[in-house]
């Protein structure tokens, strides 16, 4: 029996039958360095996914393990009871990158928990519980993340905390609006955006919250200005705009440090995770100071913030302001997405290339009627595994493949990805 089929059979043994793992053999991971990683029988693969857009910089990057290293010899946790340097210096840094004015930052351990303090922060700042949300969206994994999550197959219950309308996204391909051109695309949203205010609430909504680019979606990406003509709708009812810049932010989409720059506006809230920890448990949200501090009641964080957490994502957004890897994103990342669409060329399956950056999806549909093929998808991920190359999935209907390697990859190697990845699409249509 090999390592990975008996972890496997532990692991169906004392884990959750709910959770998820990618491949009909699974793998275990077990050590890394740049973009390469090695599973635990010794194959080496080149790492288009990075633990779903966390390990941001590469592993093993010296800089930011030294800093782990110093803070794991001296203290690995005191609370926020106490005042920790790191933390300051890190929220201060986050305050001043965030574009939000006179931003605070609370930290937590992860999108999900990012997200539910922005919900709170939104319903209790407006005293309503109405919150709008996108089709297609995808927010985290607890009881108010869910319920404000656009996909049934991510909906656990039904059961909600929030009155939430569910709004037209970016999603153009499957659109009842995807036939008109981008102005006319994001106008038809803004109709519609006025007409569920008027129908399916009751007036005073909270919040809105969105994903500039959205991730568990399929990395769907809305046409610049989308949501700046959105927001001008919500700022006539008072209504919050939050940012889930979990996947999108830290230079990620290229052209710019967080996805919403893309659309000419400014958030009153952002939330964040993923990439700045370069795998260490981290998020947190940035708000306005009128709304970070609108809660009356006593708040503490036992974890979020530690001594350890900050000192490592200090020293990791460091190296990635000072390598300006948000400006090789752009590069390499329209190197890769001018490369996905030479492979959608020869390849009829393939029905959209699209992203920002190192944010791109590639979407799959039958031959003849372009509707969803997640069983060619499927196939393309396992031959992808077979070449030594990990990608993500995701989309509406497990059609998407997702690639988001970490901001520091090489151009050489991104074209040893779009190698692999053309033969394996080839090996999974044969099949």
């Amino acid at each position: 029996m090999g390592k990975h089929t008996d972890l496997l059979a532990r692991h169906k043994e004392v884990l959750p039958a709910w959770l998820a793992l990618y491949y009909s053999e699974p793998i275990s991971l077990v050590d890394g360095e740049g973009r390469y990683v090695t599973d635990a029988e010794g194959n080496r693969y080149l790492d288009f996914f990075g633990g779903i857009l966390t390990t941001m910089s590469g592993y093993r990057v010296p800089e930011v393990v030294e800093a782990i290293k110093a803070q794991a010899d001296k203290m690995l946790h005191t609370s926020t009871l106490y005042l920790i340097e790191s933390q300051i210096e890190l929220a201060e840094k986050i305050a001043d990158l965030s574009g939000i004015p006179d931003a605070k930052v609370f930290f937590t351990n992860s999108g999900t928990e990012a997200n539910d303090t922005a919900l709170m922060l939104a319903t209790q700042y407006r005293k309503s519980n109405q919150i709008l949300a996108l089709r297609g969206s995808y927010h985290g994994k607890s009881h108010s993340a869910v319920a404000i999550t656009g996909q049934r197959s991510w909906s656990a219950t039904s059961l909600s905390p929030f009155q939430v309308t569910y709004v037209h996204g970016g999603y153009k391909l499957r659109s009842p609006f995807g036939h008109l051109p981008d102005k006319e695309f994001t106008q038809a949203c803004v109709n519609d955006l006025r007409d569920l205010l008027d129908i399916a609430t009751a007036g005073d909504v909270a919040a809105m919250i969105a994903e500039p680019v959205q991730g568990v979606g399929g990395f769907v990406t809305p046409p610049d200005g989308f949501f700046g003509a959105l927001k001008e709708v919500l700022d006539e009812h008072g209504i919050l705009f939050i940012t889930d810049e979990v996947q999108t932010g830290w230079g990620r989409t290229g052209e710019h440090f967080w996805g919403y720059q893309a659309h000419g506006i400014t958030p009153d809230l952002l939330t964040f995770a993923k990439g700045l920890g370069n795998g260490l448990a981290m998020a947190g949200v940035v708000a306005r100071p009128e709304i970070m501090d609108c809660l009356k009641a006593n708040s503490i964080s036992t974890f979020g913030g530690n001594p350890l957490a900050t000192a490592g994502a200090l020293a990791n957004l460091n190296f990635v302001l000072e390598n300006d890897l948000q400006t090789n994103a752009l590069k390499v990342g329209n190197r890769l997405k001018n490369g996905l669409h030479s492979i959608a060329d020869d390849v009829p399956e393939i029905v959209e290339v699209r992203g920002k950056g190192l944010m791109l999806g590639v979407e799959f549909g039958r031959d003849g009627d372009g509707s969803p093929n997640p069983e060619l998808t499927a196939r393309v991920m396992e031959e992808a595994k077979v070449e030594a190359l990990l990608i993500g999935k995701g989309g509406l209907y497990g059609n998407t493949l997702r690639i988001a390697p970490p901001l520091s990859i090489t151009e050489d190697e991104a074209d040893e990805g779009l190698e692999k990845l053309r033969a394996a699409i080839n090996r999974a249509r044969e099949k």
